[in-house]
């Protein structure tokens, strides 16, 4: 569907806000930067920067939407003959060689883990993501077609692909924040990602395999 132009300035409205406050953040650190330090950096008033985002924490961790839905997408997306940990492992492989921002691959990204590992609040509105995305991925898993109807499975074959997307953003994250080049680090984390793998059992690598047409 066309974005409509209040759709549009909405959405330029969020990512003003979010940038601005990031800056700050980057700069002082979280716990010393407030909102009202924030709305005023931005021309806009405490309300308005309320309206757009519930939590001081997520002016900082505005793509948590996007980490809750990335697992499930994958599983969604997978192709013919792939099984739900195929999908994933193909995935994260494709972002990590590419080098991608999405799992943190990017100048800066060393800033940007000083900034959480400082603040609290933040590790807890991390876990917190990390638990509604498994939670996410776990109903996935049960809709999808050829993953069978077992909650108890889909509860563990869940819990090990949440296994595999955090002890990989983990490692890159912490080579990251010690000063590593970016594609340095992708070069060893695909051989973590091939580790990973190696360690999984069948019935974890054959789970939700889709049908071949």
């Amino acid at each position: 569907m066309t974005e409509g132009l209040r759709e549009r300035k909405k959405r330029r409205t969020r990512q003003q806000l979010s940038d601005v406050a990031t800056g700050l953040f980057l700069e002082r650190g979280f716990d010393a930067v407030t909102i009202a330090e924030i709305a005023r950096a931005a021309d806009v008033s405490v309300n308005t920067v309320y309206n757009y985002f519930p939590a001081k924490e997520d002016l900082f961790l505005d793509h948590g939407r996007d980490i809750v839905e990335r697992l499930s997408r994958y599983v969604r997306g997978r192709a013919d003959g792939e099984s739900a940990a195929d999908a994933v492992l193909r995935e994260l492989r494709v972002r990590v060689e590419g080098v991608s921002p999405a799992v943190g691959l990017m100048e800066g990204y060393d800033r940007f883990m000083r900034v959480v590992q400082d603040a609290d609040s933040l590790k807890a509105r991390l876990w917190h993501i990390q638990q509604e995305a498994l939670l996410d991925l776990e109903r996935t898993l049960l809709a999808e077609p050829g993953a069978g109807r077992d909650p108890r499975t889909a509860e563990l074959v869940a819990g090990q692909l949440s296994w595999v997307h955090g002890t990989l953003t983990a490692y890159i994250g912490r080579e990251m924040a010690a000063g590593r080049p970016p594609a340095e680090v992708s070069r060893d984390a695909l051989v973590l990602l091939d580790d990973i793998e190696d360690l999984l059992g069948g019935k974890v690598l054959n789970y939700g395999r889709r049908s071949e047409t």
